[in-house]
């Protein structure tokens, strides 16, 4: 599993690189390469919502959706930027619960 999402990772900006060459579009290189690595940081920094399924789950299914925005804008030129940072919403979500409800390990290794 690790090896497929290495390839698509390689893949992408094996595309970001060729479209580059053809065309010759700084500005579409620059808002490639930050918006693949933003994707790939809200990517590990999901990681902190395993410990909730349902949001976790919610989280990969925001972060397909976010790369393939990136790919529709590296293929097709159009920039959905709304839906590339969209793994965000996990990640407030799940930090918003955790103040309001807290993790329930209060009282787990401390003073009670």
């Amino acid at each position: 599993m690790k090896a497929v999402l290495v390839g698509v990772i390689v893949a992408t900006l094996a595309m970001v690189f060729l479209q580059y060459r053809r065309g010759g579009d700084v500005k579409k290189l620059l808002l490639s390469l930050l918006s693949s690595a933003m994707v790939l940081s809200l990517a590990v920094a999901g990681n902190l919502t395993r410990s909730v399924p349902p949001i976790f789950i919610a989280h990969l299914v925001l972060l397909i959706a976010a790369w393939g925005g990136l790919l529709w804008y590296i293929l097709r030129g159009r920039y959905y930027w709304w839906l590339i940072v969209s793994p965000i919403v996990t990640i407030a979500l799940f930090l918003v619960m955790e103040l309001l409800i807290g993790s329930g390990h209060e009282y787990f290794g401390g003073v009670q």
